[in-house]
């Protein structure tokens, strides 16, 4: 039988054992512990959605908002942040958040316990926690020992490198409100349509209780709504506990009125069309899509507002109802000043259609073109007074069936202005041959019109008629030259940049000098006769000054009205996506009809108020005493007036009393012309054209050509033959 003492031991034996155990753990817990605060710094990166910022774009005022991209948020500083919405939240998450030490023991060994055992994971974390977890890079959102212990250790390094308001500051801008908006900037133009500055405390209160059910609280009703506002009177009652309010204070204070949700974004009109030049534009520029999804840019676009609908009722006010859907109007309006794009109309939807008629639409010239070959001709030499070949056909090379005007009228040997102001096919070729293709090239190049559009046309007699195609942008960025006197400035759609750091990059584009200004002068001033008395009367501004050129291709596949004052310079073109001849109301349109009255429509609006200036005066009007270019005065074609020009031949009046130019029928230099081109087919040119012999298509049995196209669209979604011109 064992003495009391000898019975003892055993107890005490395993009491020391345990002891021993229990501290060989508590000292390896606290080893282990020791090895994790050292080895867990606080990450020196934070994940890439915590600090993004979406974009916002505005229209040129810098004001008024586009549309905003990216993340919805909208960092501000604490001090921007009213001190009723700090304390609601300091009351809803975390009311010992300026006394504790960045974590709470009870609520992150709840929050462990529920993790090891299956259980639903439970609420504890503080308000510094939850900023760590959602600010650094390294933390996600699993439901881990290892995570929440990492998480622990972070924030109470925090906690002591950092201050309070600081913390709060990055959780604030940080947390998601619902309703899209990330940060308590966007929460409160969300929710209630308010800059964070302006919430109330009935409002402050109700996005601290969002926080804790974003998506259940973003538009409560029924249930959810009883749910929200007694989630919101908690809140109001934590405010009086922490003497954030007093109980009088509180009972005054009444549930706050929520905004309607806004629709999530989708562009719609003209809107997706101007954005994506935007985001283009920057992406040349250097912004990645990151950057201008995360980056809190500030973007100011050269859009006016005002011009931007005024280009679309131009078009819809002008075009009458039933005209053909496939029948297709670009406008683009710029700033010769600056190469601004100040308005556009793309197309009638965004949704419907997202290929623009303005930008990205390319399509022939026609005689537009002639400008180019005009300012070629003065700037190489040659005067308004120069006479050329206004006779039809005209046969550039021997046994060629020869190049016609419209109607194949022969208008003698004209000078330069009437040449422009009839838009004479003939002798715009027998200007391109005499002064040089290649200078045609070189200045519509300087011009604006990109090389490649050029390459394929340029050795081709036709060039002067507009074979090369162009987009509505290019061609009114080309004009608008010459109401700048000659010099260029690429077209662009941003005036500034500001980065989320404040930082702000101007937009200004360098001019270039592209012709003489007395050439510009010159120029101007014949196209200023296309308006007053030749194939674009339609486009006149009664009481300023206009100058433009019409332009028709081959059986008005593509019409074009552009021009200017000394302000603003617009084109606008119409084509249809299948090829086919444009018509509206049963008639075959051409440069001075529809085309004319809508730049006429618009510009109407867009020099609405602004000061009338004037052009300069020309070197001369088109007339001397005497010629030396070879062609005298007695050319057995007919009576000249003062000018040179012929007075027995002109464009047929149309009805509403205005002159145009007739569909022309010259030869494509792609073979798409008819008769004796170059083509392969059966049928021996017996078409209606009249092609020269130096296409390069292949003709398809009555010769209409099926030569390569000169247009460039995304797969199946437009195509454009080249005119007989």
């Amino acid at each position: 039988m064992l003495k009391g003492g000898e019975k003892g031991k055993p107890r005490r034996r395993l009491l020391r054992i345990t002891l021993v155990v229990f501290g060989v753990v508590a000292v390896s817990g606290i080893g282990l512990l020791g090895v994790a605060w050292l080895m867990t710094p606080i990450p020196d990166s934070t994940q890439p959605r915590a600090t993004a910022q979406g974009s916002v774009i505005y229209y040129r005022d810098g004001k008024t908002v586009l549309a905003k991209q990216g993340v919805n948020r909208r960092s501000v500083a604490l001090a921007q942040i009213p001190e009723s919405v700090r304390d609601a939240v300091i009351a809803a998450e975390n009311r010992s958040f300026y006394e504790d030490k960045g974590v709470s023991l009870k609520g992150t060994f709840r929050a462990m316990w529920s993790t090891v055992t299956g259980q639903q994971l439970q609420g504890g974390s503080t308000i510094t926690q939850q900023m760590v977890r959602n600010y650094y890079s390294g933390l996600s959102q699993e439901r881990s020992v290892v995570r929440k212990l990492k998480e622990v250790m972070i924030s109470l390094k925090v906690d002591q490198s950092k201050s309070k308001d600081w913390v709060l500051e990055q959780y604030l801008n940080t947390i998601y409100f619902g309703r899209g908006a990330d940060g308590i900037q966007a929460a409160a133009d969300a929710y209630f349509r308010k800059d964070v500055g302006k919430l109330s405390v009935a409002e402050g209160a109700y996005l601290a209780a969002v926080i804790q059910q974003p998506s259940r609280f973003a538009d409560p009703r029924g249930a959810d709504l009883e749910a929200a506002t007694a989630r919101w009177k908690s809140v109001i009652d934590g405010m009086v506990q922490t003497g954030a309010l007093t109980s009088e204070q509180a009972a005054a204070t009444t549930f706050p009125t929520l905004k309607k949700p806004k629709a999530i974004f989708a562009p719609k009109g003209q809107e997706g069309y101007m954005l994506d030049q935007v985001a283009a534009e920057l992406k040349r520029m250097g912004y990645t899509d990151e950057a201008i999804n995360q980056g809190g840019l500030k973007v100011v676009s050269t859009f006016d507002k005002g011009l931007m609908a005024a280009a679309q009722r131009a078009v819809t006010s002008v075009l009458p109802e039933g005209t053909s859907k496939k029948v297709r109007t670009g406008l683009a309006a710029v700033d010769p000043g600056s190469g601004e794009v100040v308005a556009f109309y793309g197309g009638p939807s965004y949704e419907a259609n997202k290929f623009d008629n303005a930008f990205s639409a390319k399509v022939q010239a026609g005689s537009t073109f002639k400008a180019y070959t005009l300012a070629a001709a003065l700037n190489n030499g040659f005067g308004l007074d120069t006479r050329v070949d206004g006779n039809s056909p005209l046969h550039v090379t021997s046994g060629d069936k020869g190049i016609p005007n419209s109607g194949n009228y022969s208008y003698g040997q004209v000078n330069l202005v009437k040449a422009t102001q009839s838009s004479v096919n003939t002798a715009f070729v027998d200007l391109g041959q005499r002064v040089g293709l290649d200078k045609v090239v070189k200045i519509a190049k300087a011009a604006g019109i990109p090389a490649d559009q050029l390459a394929r046309q340029a050795s081709f007699p036709t060039l002067p008629l507009g074979t090369a195609s162009v987009s509505a942008v290019q061609n009114a960025s080309g004009f608008a030259t010459f109401a700048a006197g000659g010099v260029h400035r690429d077209a662009h759609v941003i005036r500034s940049v500001t980065d989320a750091k404040g930082r702000t990059t101007k937009v200004k584009v360098k001019g270039e000098r592209a012709f003489t200004e007395q050439t510009a002068i010159d120029a101007t001033y014949a196209m200023t006769q296309v308006v007053e008395a030749g194939t674009g009367s339609a486009a006149r501004l009664y009481g300023r000054p206009v100058a433009g050129k019409t332009g028709t291709t081959d059986k008005s596949a593509a019409v074009w009205f552009a021009g200017f004052t000394p302000q603003m310079a617009v084109a606008v073109d119409m084509f249809r996506d299948d090829n086919r001849p444009v018509v509206v109301n049963g008639s075959a349109q051409y440069g001075g009809t529809y085309p004319a009255q809508i730049w006429r429509a618009f510009m109407t609006e867009a020099m609405s108020g602004k000061p009338v200036k004037e052009f300069a005066e020309p070197s001369n009007y088109g007339y001397s005493t005497y010629y030396d270019d070879g062609y005298g005065s007695d050319d057995g074609y007919g009576d000249y007036d003062d000018y040179g020009d012929r007075q027995d031949v002109s464009p047929t009046p149309l009805p509403d009393g205005t002159t145009g130019e007739v569909p022309d029928q010259t030869p494509s230099p792609d073979g798409t012309g008819d008769g004796t081109g170059d083509g392969t087919g059966d049928d021996p040119g017996d078409g209606t054209g009249t092609g020269t012999g130096d296409g390069t298509g292949d003709g398809t049995g009555d010769d209409t050509g099926t030569g390569p196209r000169d247009q460039t669209r995304p797969p199946g979604e437009f195509s454009q033959r080249p005119p007989d011109r």
